[in-house]
This record gives structure tokens, sequence and C-alpha cells, in this order.
């Protein structure tokens, strides 16, 4: 039997197929990258522009802040003014308060009225000298303590103390004397009172006085009077001693001779025997030269 032969099948011819875009395919393409590209600009420039608005933003925030704080401060300095000015004014007028009590104390002594409130004022500065033989008077002429009293109140003495207002007893320091003026001068510690001296030469013959001191013993007594003469002679033989009726007696001796204006006239030093109404006070031009001089002498400086 006759073999047969199958017939091989021959391989089909490989075909390249290629894609052929056609042209609305290109223009798609095309159209799609330029949105990219064009949304991605818009990103860029939305981007950029909300970083410009933001950075704007905060330069305007930060000039608001700035003007702010400018503001703050001024009204925080205005605010600091005003205080200042208030504190000054309330200082003002606790101090006019202070001018028109004195004055008015000055007008009730002027009138006769009284000297209620020149001796409140002045009473503080006083002191009562006692030493171990005898006392008399003192009154503070500084702030810080010094105090002038007549010499003859410390004569045979072998210690001094003084007394204050507020009898508190304390030691006091001897500094010096002059005899011819019969002054002396002492330290205690201060007191912050003192008095102020006034000009002997403005003195006046019927001007109304007080004098404060510790007659036979009575702390703080007060006496009142007129001038009677000015410039009298003493027994140092100089004219420097105020006549007044203003009761003096054992004690009284170098307290303060106060005229209506508050201020020491002179220092209460003698009264002739057992006369009344003749006491003689040392002016105030002649104890404030002798307290300089005993001052000078010793600390090198003037008090007064």
């Amino acid at each position: 039997m006759p073999i047969k032969y199958s017939q091989q099948p021959q391989p089909r011819p490989i075909v390249h197929h290629h894609i052929v875009l056609k042209p609305h395919h290109k223009k798609l393409l095309i159209g799609g990258s330029s949105v990219v590209v064009i949304l991605l600009i818009a990103l860029s420039v939305f981007t950029y522009l909300n970083f410009v608005r933001q950075e704007l933003n905060f330069n305007i925030l930060d000039n608001k802040i700035t003007d702010l704080r400018t503001e703050t401060q001024k009204n925080i300095n205005d605010v600091s003014t005003s205080l200042l000015e208030a504190r000054e004014n309330l200082n003002s007028l606790s101090s006019d308060i202070g001018d028109i009590n004195t004055e008015f104390a000055r007008l009730k002594a002027s009138a006769g009225e009284d000297f209620s409130g020149i001796i409140e004022s002045s009473v503080k500065a006083v002191v009562t000298i006692r030493t171990d033989v005898g006392q008399g008077t003192g009154f503070l002429i500084t702030d810080d303590g010094y105090i002038v009293t007549n010499a003859h109140v410390l004569s045979g003495g072998s210690y001094v103390r003084a007394i204050t207002y507020n009898q508190e007893i304390v030691d006091a320091d001897f500094i010096g004397y002059t005899s011819n003026m019969d002054i002396a001068l002492l330290k205690i510690p201060g007191l912050n009172e003192k008095l102020e001296l006034g000009n002997s030469d403005t003195i006046s013959v019927g001007e109304k006085v007080i004098a404060i001191g510790n007659p036979l013993g009575l702390q703080f007594s007060v006496s009142q009077g007129i001038v009677s003469a000015v410039h009298r002679k003493g027994a140092n033989g100089l004219n420097a001693y105020i006549q007044t009726d203003a009761a003096l007696n054992p004690g009284n001796s170098g307290g303060p001779l106060i005229d209506k204006e508050g201020k020491v006239i002179g220092i209460n030093n003698f009264k002739i025997g057992q006369s009344e109404s003749l006491g003689f006070a040392l002016e105030s031009n002649y104890i404030k030269e002798a307290v300089n001089a005993i001052a000078q002498d010793v600390l090198g400086q003037t008090l007064i």
C-alpha cells in the first residue's frame, strides 16, 4: 500500500503592524499635554500669588503689631506722666495745706487769739536739760540733734542729759561753749525736729512773743508776753538782749523766745533779781554767731 505523505503547512509570513495615529488622535494627545502644562503653570502662579498674599498679610499684620506696640507704649508713657503729675499735684496740695495751716496759726497769733498752733509745732523741738546739780531748757537747732542752751545751765555738772517732749531721757554730748555769750552746744541723736532762728534785727517793740521752758521743774511750760525793748546791754557789755515781759523763772534759762512766725528770736537768759516782767533773752543773730563759732572751732564746720 502506497505510503502517503501528509502536506506540511507553510509558515505564515510575519507581518509587522504599525499603529498609525490618525490626525484627530494626534490633536487629542497634544491637547492633553498642553492642559497638563497649563495646569502646572496655573498651579505655580496660584502658589506664588498665595505666597505673595500671605507675605503681604504678614507685613500688614507686622505693621499693625508695631503700630499697636507704639500706641501701647505711648499710652503707658502718658499714664506714667499723668501719675507723676498727680503725685506732684498731691505733694503740692499737701504742702499748700501745710502752709495754710501754718499761716492760719500765724494769723491767729498775730491777731492775738492764741499761739496754740505755733506752740504745738514748736514744743517738740524743746528739751529739758538736766545735770547732777541743776536743770534748765534747750532747743534743737538742727534736725540731726544739735541743741543750744545757756552755758550756766551746765556749770558744775559732771554729766548732762536731755529729756525730750516724748519723755525720753538721752545722754547728751557736750560740744563746746562760749562764756562771753553764755551759749553752750550739745548733741543728741537726731529727732527730726528743730526750731528756725529768725532775724533779730527785724524785731519790733510791742510784738507778741512766747517763752517755752521748764520753770521750777514744770516741763514744757509756756508764758506769753511782748517785746518791751531791743538791743539792751547785758553783763558782757553787748547791746544784744531783748527785754520781754513774758514770765521767766529758774528753769527757763536756755529756752527759746518765739515770735508770731514761729521763729526763735532769742534764748531766754536771765531776769533782774526778784522783779516781775523784766526778763532778757540773747538775740537770735548773736545765738547764730556763737553757735557757728563753737562748731567751727570744734567740728570744723558751721551749723546754721
